[in-house]
């Protein structure tokens, strides 16, 4: 494809930006990768990088005051902050609780969006369960409870100005294109959005494209991650569990594994989208150099999008 044709379709970049998430530099599912990092060389090396903004990691400082100041001083903005819900596993009420404080911290600090991951008996944590043979699957009940916790939860969200989107995920109850319909289906379109993420629906063996062209005009947020296809042949050969798969670097950034994110760019200018595309590709930063990444992952989309 001739990416300068005339006729291809262009992202407004009056209306979409480009942040980068800090797993990058500290996973903090596992602390040991990158947990030496401060929050404030991360903060640095993003902006250096030529991102606009971020989502909030596990180190960054809890004061919404103290982290304006630091985000400020490097001009970036805050743009989603992971929330896990477990409706399927505890009381409703206690998630809802937890989400209402989460939601008030990012809206003090300017955000726009809620990425929510249903968490309840999901696998992606357990160091003991392969990762590609059987993420949970929910029973009727479940679904109810996921659909109607997750239309509570965008009603208190969009009370406070934030839209609230599910990210679909390898080993939880939604990871499958199926999975993604009936969440969509399910759910009202004003409380309930979807955050697309390209690396995760292609470790499910999804096509991204296709998800992108079914629910476009649901997707508000997006996360561009990358795949190394061996390391996923890897990761099925040898029974692998998620974690030891990004340990073994099955994720990387845009422009450096085997996705082509050209379409993917041209499919999200053609329907309009608006918001924030995120780079977000945990690896080893001992193995890959965060800064590194970044600044190639930056390259790519300014190749592939003219942002």
């Amino acid at each position: 494809m001739d990416e300068n044709r005339a006729d291809r379709p262009r992202l407004d970049p009056r209306q979409v930006r480009l942040g980068i998430a800090p797993i990058g530099w500290t996973n903090d599912d596992m602390p040991d990768l990158g947990g030496w990092i401060p929050y404030e060389q991360c903060l640095s090396e993003m902006a250096l990088a030529g991102f606009e903004g971020c989502e909030i990691g596990g180190k960054f400082p809890e004061d919404t005051a103290v982290l304006a100041t630091a985000l400020s001083l490097r001009g970036l903005s805050v743009c989603n902050a992971w929330f896990s819900s477990f409706l399927t596993s505890r009381p409703l009420g206690e998630t809802l609780q937890a989400f209402e404080k989460h939601v008030a911290r990012l809206a003090a600090l300017g955000a726009a969006v809620v990425g929510v991951s249903e968490q309840g008996n999901s696998i992606q944590g357990r160091p003991d369960r392969p990762i590609l043979e059987g993420n949970p699957a929910y029973t009727e009940d479940e679904w109810h409870r996921v659909l109607d916790g997750f239309g509570i939860m965008g009603r208190l969200a969009r009370d406070q100005g934030l839209s609230l989107l599910v990210h679909h995920h390898m080993g939880t109850g939604i990871q499958s294109s199926s999975e993604i319909d009936r969440l969509m289906d399910g759910t009202d379109p004003d409380r309930v959005g979807l955050l697309f993420d390209t690396g995760h629906l292609a470790f499910a063996g999804e096509d991204p494209l296709a998800v992108l062209r079914r629910h476009g005009s649901r997707i508000r947020h997006v996360h561009l991650k990358d795949i190394r296809r061996p390391v996923l042949e890897s990761v099925r050969a040898r029974h692998m569990s998620f974690l030891d798969g990004v340990r073994a670097g099955v994720f990387t950034v845009p422009g450096d594994g085997d996705l082509d994110f050209r379409p993917i760019v041209d499919a999200l200018a053609a329907q309009g989208y608006r918001g924030w595309m995120v780079v977000e590709a945990e690896q080893d930063p001992s193995r890959a150099n965060p800064l590194e990444y970044a600044l190639k992952a930056r390259r790519y989309l300014r190749q592939v999008s003219g942002l």
